[in-house]
């Protein structure tokens, strides 16, 4: 007779299932030894007849225990697969959630290399603070190259009559200035990147909870 119950019960019951066949397994005895002249087996200090009853037994519960497992990790994958959640970035199956919510994270094994938004984030950072710490140098260098400049044709003491002379100056620092280019507006950028990651991120946990907490899974 198939059994039915909600999603979130069928985790608890699997991740419990996890613990008990593993203490089942750690516990049971399979194998003795016994002496032609003693009754009993040499660690377990039961009969030949009981142990072998015994040994059965746990094989028997420990498998019995495992197909359970294996019916309700099944009709959850199956649940998964079919049931749907929605996001204020789209549809999404509760499977597909669950994957692309451990990819954000880089929480499961291999998902730190697809964490691609992490990266794509890094990058951009990166460049910009790399390119405004540039810019900030060669116009620091540019303004020494222009006093010197400006030395040179009014000498260190000298009051130029008019300005004239110094235009020169004023556009060699205008042609030679450095300046970005931005063309992603990067730290905009940066942020709706970062502000999407936040909402996708806490949408997929509140959807899959729900989903979870009103699906039934049959088995």
């Amino acid at each position: 007779m198939a059994e039915r119950m909600l999603v979130t019960q069928a985790l608890d019951e699997r991740d419990l299932l996890v613990k008990k066949i593993t203490d089942k397994i750690a516990k049971a005895s399979f194998v003795d030894t016994v002496k032609p002249n003693e009754d009993k087996v040499y660690e377990n200090r039961i009969s030949r007849e009981e142990f072998a009853e015994q040994a059965k037994s746990a094989f028997q519960q420990i498998n019995d225990l495992i197909d359970r497992y294996q019916r309700i990790d099944a009709a959850i994958v199956a649940s998964n697969a079919a049931t749907k959640i929605t996001t204020s970035y789209g549809e999404f199956t509760v499977a597909g959630a669950i994957s692309l919510r451990s990819r954000l994270r880089g929480d499961k094994p291999g998902s730190s290399d697809t964490a691609f938004e992490d990266c794509l984030q890094r990058k951009i950072q990166a460049d910009l603070s790399k390119k405004l710490q540039l810019a900030e140098l060669k116009n620091r260098q540019l303004q020494d190259t222009a006093e010197t400049m400006r030395l040179s044709i009014l000498g260190k003491d000298s009051k130029a009559k008019d300005d004239k002379p110094l235009e020169v100056v004023t556009a060699y620092v205008r042609e030679n200035s450095t300046e970005l280019v931005d063309p992603l507006d990067a730290q905009k950028t940066i942020d709706r990147l970062k502000e999407k990651q936040v909402t996708l991120l806490s949408e997929l946990d509140t959807q899959i909870k729900v989903s979870n907490a009103t699906t039934f899974v049959e088995f």
